[in-house]
């Protein structure tokens, strides 16, 4: 079999192109997953479509994108990271063009380690803008005499209760966590993030490569290699993929999240770390609580990664460098 060496910029291109088109599609789901998470005392949202409403009602319908331009930003580099980390990973564990499985999960967890680099800034940022909104709306819903004193943020400032608290934005929350923390600051809740992205790669890269050759059909005895599967094929194998492994691994998503998130609402726990947050989480709310938000992932991570591996398999990358040369 013919070895098909990687195109390092084509694979590039093709995750950046991916990550923007996808992101772009089901952002406002990811928002609403976001919120749905944190919710820990009184509940501002019932579930997907009513925090969709409640935020189009409130912040507009550009509220349902904030923090969108952190993720269009870094998820080029991100998604482009994951996917050629994989596609190399895949082709250095090969031998005589064969991979086992064993080698698909290694390469799966290679590419889910390398792209926390970028992940784990990029999720503490938007993290913290999509939450604004929901700490707005459970203050106008609670009672002074009803609620305990909310826990204090890790690093904004305590905020007067007859002043209006001001819209964060990504410079300020970098700017104010560098101040404060240092650079190491942006990574707050990186154990979480490998915990999380390790075995969603293990899981997904394994699955889909199996899946998208369900596909590939025998060129006949001339050809050398299997064709490659039709995009529809690759696109569903990326949404049945993506989906299994963003359900498998919501617990652990949902740990980052409270971990990753800064400013609290009316007696929310702030936890000391990831032992920590599960053992309050089962405490106060149950083992149910670490399933918060798993139907938007699965909306979210089905057609992300849809999308991901169509564009990846069209090879737009391949053309635009082909454009250039």
């Amino acid at each position: 079999m013919t070895d098909n060496k990687v195109s390092l910029p084509a694979k590039l291109i093709n995750g950046g192109v991916a990550g923007l088109v996808g992101v772009t599609c089901v952002f406002p789901i990811d928002l609403a997953k976001t919120r749905l998470q944190n919710q820990q005392g009184p509940r501002v949202y019932s579930g997907l479509l009513d925090c969709l409403v409640k935020t189009v009602r409130t912040e507009g319908y550009f509220g349902m994108y904030r923090g969108a331009a952190v993720n269009l930003t870094l998820v080029t580099p991100e998604k482009a990271i994951k996917l050629a980390a994989n596609d190399i990973f895949r082709q250095k564990l090969s031998k005589d063009g064969k991979l086992p499985l064993w080698g698909e999960i290694l390469a799966g967890c290679g590419a889910g380690t390398c792209q926390v680099v970028v992940t784990t800034p990029m999720e503490m940022l938007k993290i913290q803008l999509q939450d604004a909104g929901r700490l707005v709306a459970q203050k106008s819903t609670t009672t002074p005499t009803a609620t305990p004193q909310p826990a204090p943020s890790l690093v904004a400032p305590k905020a007067s209760h007859n002043t209006p608290r001001a819209r964060p934005s990504a410079t300020s929350i970098t700017m104010e966590l560098v101040r404060t923390r240092g650079f190491a600051g942006l990574y707050r809740g990186a154990g979480a993030t490998l915990l999380r992205d390790i075995p969603f790669s293990m899981i997904y890269f394994p699955l889909f490569a199996n899946l998208n050759t369900l596909g590939q059909t025998d060129p006949g005895c001339h050809g050398d290699k299997l064709k490659r599967a039709p995009f529809l094929h690759s696109f569903m194998a990326g949404c049945v993929a993506g989906s299994v492994a963003a359900v498998a691994v919501t617990p652990l998503d949902v740990i980052k999240t409270r971990l990753q998130t800064l400013q609290k609402g009316e007696g929310e726990d702030s936890y000391r770390g990831i032992a920590d947050c599960i053992r309050r989480v089962l405490t106060r709310e149950g083992p149910t609580a670490f399933l918060k938000g798993a139907t938007c992932r699965a909306l979210v991570i089905a057609p992300l990664f849809g999308i991901a591996q169509g564009v990846y398999f069209l090879g737009v990358g391949e053309q635009v460098i082909g454009l250039m040369g």
